[in-house]
């Protein structure tokens, strides 16, 4: 059992801010504005002084070392169409990612893909847009445009931790799980401090049946963050796969502490209460996962009626 939803560590481009001749200073200084206001929290002013960078940089052009400017194509609009756009500046290219980055950050899914479009059109070898647009494309529902822009990444940056953790978690979204395992392995390469990255990878061993593997990263997930219920949710069933239950059943109430909200922690634990005899606190358990999730009504029912066989036999509960 994994956490069905995909959490995107999606990253802004809030790079060392370099200068270009071109740029104007007023438009570095609502760059560095923008900045602080994200830190403070303040999104919307953070997306005024990035439109207030792009609309001012975007009107200048690069002087080559002849003399000659090369001039920018620019409607003056700072939400301009896409395909009218042709600058120069890469600095703008910057702006406009980290704007989309704010605007996904605010649920504008179709202002971020048109922000992270227009960085790309700008500057086509932006490896962190396209993991960005990546994840504003699967908040949308298009998957396939998501993992297109992951590959596209990494063909740009074989060193992008982010583009290996997301598209790891595509595919074992898709039931991929070689290559999600393939992909989490390179992640945990390039950074071994990400909690959620070693609970997917084990989420990946745990539907290859590794369970000791499954059972190791999800300990790396509790080390890396104690408080995450979906780890101990993750653990748990690894050990119930075991047939360890009393640790199984230690991991799921550690789990509901820490977040009471996830129905399959209830199944998990209906079904070891099952095994142990106990109907009771079977059902209980049982009528919170239904409430939370209805959906899962004939998993359980299918589950649970295999848990009582076993348990007539005394097996555990798979």
């Amino acid at each position: 059992m994994r956490r069905y939803a995909i959490l995107f560590a999606l990253v802004s481009l809030f790079l060392p801010l370099t200068v270009f001749a071109q740029t104007p200073e007023a438009a570095i200084n609502h760059f560095k504005n923008a900045i602080k206001k994200c830190g403070a929290g303040d999104l919307d002013g953070a997306i005024e002084d990035y439109t207030r960078a792009i609309t001012l940089s975007s009107n200048f052009g690069t002087r080559k070392k002849g003399g000659t400017a090369v001039g920018n194509s620019f409607t003056g609009s700072a939400d301009a169409p896409t395909e009218e756009i042709t600058i120069v500046d890469p600095f703008t290219a910057n702006a406009y990612n980290n704007r989309g980055f704010l605007r996904y950050q605010k649920g504008d899914y179709t202002g971020a893909i048109d922000d992270f479009n227009r960085a790309v059109r700008i500057k086509p070898s932006l490896a962190l847009a396209y993991v960005n647009r990546s994840a504003a494309l699967n908040a949308t529902g298009d998957v396939a445009g998501a993992m297109k822009d992951l590959d596209k990444a990494i063909a740009l940056d074989k060193d992008l931790f982010q583009a290996f953790n997301n598209r790891g978690m595509l595919n074992l979204d898709a039931r991929k799980h070689e290559a999600a395992l393939a992909d989490l392995n390179r992640a945990i390469e390039l950074n071994d401090k990400v909690a959620d990255t070693f609970y997917y990878r084990g989420a990946t061993q745990l539907a290859l049946k590794n369970f000791d593997a499954a059972i190791a990263d999800y300990d790396r997930a509790i080390k890396l963050e104690p408080n995450s219920a979906w780890a101990y949710q993750g653990r748990g069933t690894a050990l119930m796969a075991k047939g360890e239950m009393l640790r199984a059943m230690e991991d799921f109430n550690r789990a509901i502490e820490r977040n009471p909200k996830i129905a399959w922690t209830y199944l998990n634990r209906g079904l070891i209460w099952v095994f142990m005899g106990d109907e009771s606190k079977a059902q209980s358990d049982f009528a919170e996962c239904l409430n939370l999730k209805p959906e899962l009504k004939a998993e359980l029912e299918r589950r649970a009626t295999l848990a009582r066989a076993l348990h007539r036999i005394g097996q555990p509960p798979e």
